[in-house]
């Protein structure tokens, strides 16, 4: 929702919310550098992403040698240690990082983290490592609730090249391999919508399929 595709992004903290984000920035088509103080985390996750660092990012120097200065997104996880999360916070920020999230842990630790720089912060109890990645590649995205480790939701905005057309002219499943569930226009909610239906101005879609399927969509609708 934040920016479009072509970004670099560095993830600091490989939990599972962490992972989470890391890998699917990376499926989606998208550099990620995966960052860790432990070494076996950084292994695990070292197929699935473009590069997976073991440091201590509360570490200046070892910070700027890896050049965080140029990467668009840093997207902050660290686990529980909330003093080590304020100082990466604080140092990505005067490194130049253009965007940051962190995790927070509490409401009062949010407060914190957006005091000294964060520009969004995440409560993992609200919100899903996988929704907060697709969100960040896609201007389109309002939301992403995955169902299982194949199938997803996703609530999209519907792309301008769309209006005016019927779903039977744009024969959405052959074409895209999705399912539109809804069509959302203002108020109006137009639950299991006909052939007939016309996509209008800024209507907003839910859609289901495959994760592939809607990989490929996304990419297709971000360009």
């Amino acid at each position: 929702m934040l920016f479009m595709s072509n970004k670099q992004y560095v993830v600091i903290g490989l939990g599972r919310f962490g992972t989470s984000v890391a890998k699917t920035l990376y499926a989606l088509g998208h550099d990620v550098l995966a960052i860790d103080l432990k070494e076996e985390l950084v292994q695990e996750i070292s197929d699935g992403v473009t590069h997976a660092v073991q440091m201590d990012a509360t570490d200046e120097n070892a910070l700027r040698t890896l050049g965080i200065r140029n990467f668009d997104v840093a997207v902050i996880t660290i686990g529980s240690n909330i003093q080590a999360s304020v100082m990466v916070t604080l140092l990505v920020k005067e490194l130049g990082v253009k965007y940051i999230i962190a995790k927070g842990h509490s409401e009062l630790h949010a407060k914190v983290l957006y005091k000294i720089g964060a520009d969004r912060v995440i409560l993992p109890e609200k919100d899903m490592g996988v929704r907060v990645a697709h969100n960040l590649v896609s201007s389109n995205i309002l939301d992403y609730i995955e169902l299982s480790p194949d199938y997803s939701i996703i609530e999209i905005e519907a792309p301008e090249n769309w209006y005016g057309k019927s779903l039977r002219e744009l024969n959405v499943r052959a074409n895209y391999g999705i399912n539109v569930m809804a069509i959302k226009r203002g108020s109006d909610i137009n639950v299991s919508p006909n052939a007939e239906d016309i996509i209008e101005t800024k209507d907003i879609l839910v859609a289901i399929g495959e994760v592939d399927d809607l990989s490929k969509f996304e990419s297709m609708i971000s360009k």
